[in-house]
């Protein structure tokens, strides 16, 4: 149990660090939705991003998770497996990066910001930035310093949202409209090198005969993996207005639509950062307890508080869908019902990443690749079924087969390569009433407010005094 207090612990540590600024970060939502951005234009916002998302798992080249892995073994030195994974990020994202910026024109023209090349300048800048600082991040992660981790992205995004809120209010410009979003992120990333810097001068371009040839085989599989994982969260965002149909919500354009989904999705991200959290912790200390003999069931026992845990903010976000709707214009609420569907997506892509720990530790991470591939695929095809009849609705349950494929796909090679006694009908049993209760409460509400409030409030109390009496007999045996 020690170790799983342990591991709550640095959780809840990594959450601060990544939680807590994305709630700051959530912070910019009302100014940019009730303030300042029409539908369209954070349309545009949510479409760039997505392409961000896309070409930042290329810039690190799975050179994260490498480095776990490689600094990890026990004859590892950890200063030359360091050189070696930023000298292989540096070879990947500075030539990207030169590319992006000679052609900047040509792809904001594609994009169809032809008249805001510098966007895609500013973009690619933010992205080198961030490939720049993906290892000493993880270099924190594997030295369990997640306090100054935490600062780190605390002072960060504090930065960033004292800089949107100058931009947008107090300098604004309409011409350069969204630039300043990604005006903000630059200048903010920029803080990262500062913090860095002592770190990233040390570096030294590196090469071993041996160790490299080996991180590359074991981190491209990890980065086309995030390639596909990226295409089942981003793609919906990309492609929304292109395979909706014309006046499929009235007067509302393709474009208004794709903002109203983005702005919607923020509250699902709110689910992603908790499993963010969990990752930042979770994969040190897979691999750091893989060598006993006891992490098979100890490993069986983290996914279940896992999934635990994310059934009861499901639940919670879920029944307080009223009062968050606030944080967004009125003119982006009528996607909220997508919502529930959203959360449960996400948080069964974070039972995918605990039962991703297999193929992680025997080395297989072609696996990774393949069920994610896999998922892209049922992502691109739902979306391409799905949007047409049911719009932005149909992204959401393409995202929710998506990930429910993989962990189950996941699951499945995991108990043949290396079996784990996870208690499958005990998580499926939560993950299915939770669920249940979310889309029910949603689909039929009740028009006064308080007595809406007050019967939300009893759901939700029911609902935790029940997994408290289930849970504390599992607990007490844990002591």
């Amino acid at each position: 149990m020690s170790k799983l207090k342990k591991l709550a612990g640095e959780t809840v540590l990594y959450g601060f660090g990544s939680i807590f600024p994305r709630m700051l970060n959530f912070l910019l939502v009302p100014l940019h939705t009730i303030d300042t951005f029409s539908r369209a234009e954070y349309g545009v916002l949510t479409k760039l991003m997505a392409f961000v998302a896309f070409i930042n798992v290329v810039f690190m080249f799975g050179m994260e998770t490498a480095f776990f892995r490689f600094s990890s073994k026990s004859d590892a030195n950890p200063k030359l497996v360091f050189n070696l994974a930023q000298t292989c990020v540096y070879l990947v994202s500075v030539p990207l990066s030169v590319l992006f910026i000679a052609f900047s024109q040509p792809i904001a023209t594609s994009l169809d910001i032809a008249q805001h090349p510098e966007f895609i300048v500013w973009l690619t800048l933010i992205m080198l930035t961030d490939a720049a600082v993906a290892i000493p991040f993880a270099q924190l992660r594997l030295q369990k310093k997640a306090l100054q981790f935490a600062l780190f992205k605390i002072v960060n995004v504090l930065v960033l949202v004292c800089l949107n809120y100058y931009f947008l209010k107090f300098n604004y410009d309409p011409s350069v409209n969204v630039g300043y979003v990604f005006l903000a992120n630059l200048i903010a990333n920029g803080l990262f090198i500062l913090f860095f810097l002592p770190t990233l001068l040390n570096w030294r371009p590196a090469y071993d005969k041996n160790i490299s040839p080996a991180m590359l085989q074991y981190a491209y599989p990890v980065m086309l993996t995030g390639v596909a994982g990226m295409t089942n969260e981003m793609f919906s965002r990309t492609m929304l207005d292109q395979w909706l149909p014309k006046n499929f919500y009235g007067s509302i354009t393709n474009q208004e639509a794709g903002g109203i989904f983005g702005a919607c999705y923020k509250f699902a991200v709110l689910m992603n950062l908790g499993i963010q959290a969990f990752r930042y912790a979770a994969e040190p200390f897979f691999f750091s307890n893989a060598a006993d003999k006891n992490s098979p069931a100890l490993f069986a026992k983290v996914n279940h508080y896992f999934v635990v845990a994310g059934c009861i903010v499901l639940l919670g976000i879920s029944l307080n869908l009223e009062i968050l709707q606030n944080f967004i214009g009125t003119d982006f609420r009528s996607g909220m019902h997508i919502v529930p569907i959203l959360l449960m997506a996400y948080l069964l892509l974070g039972i995918y990443y605990n039962f991703s720990v297999w193929f992680k530790l025997t080395d297989k991470t072609y696996f990774g690749t393949l069920i994610t591939v896999g998922g892209a695929i049922i992502t691109v095809l739902g979306n391409y079924f799905l949007i047409p009849i049911m719009g932005y609705t149909g992204s959401s349950w393409a995202a929710l087969l998506c990930y429910a494929f993989m962990a189950v796909l996941c699951y499945y090679f995991g108990q043949k390569y290396y079996p784990i006694p996870y208690q499958v009908f005990r998580k499926l049993s939560y993950l299915i009433v939770t669920f249940i209760i979310a889309m029910l409460v949603n689909a039929y509400p009740i028009a006064n407010p308080w007595l809406s409030h007050g019967f939300h409030l009893l759901v939700l109390s029911i609902y935790l005094a029940g997994v408290y009496f289930i849970e504390r007999p599992r607990w007490k045996m844990t002591e």
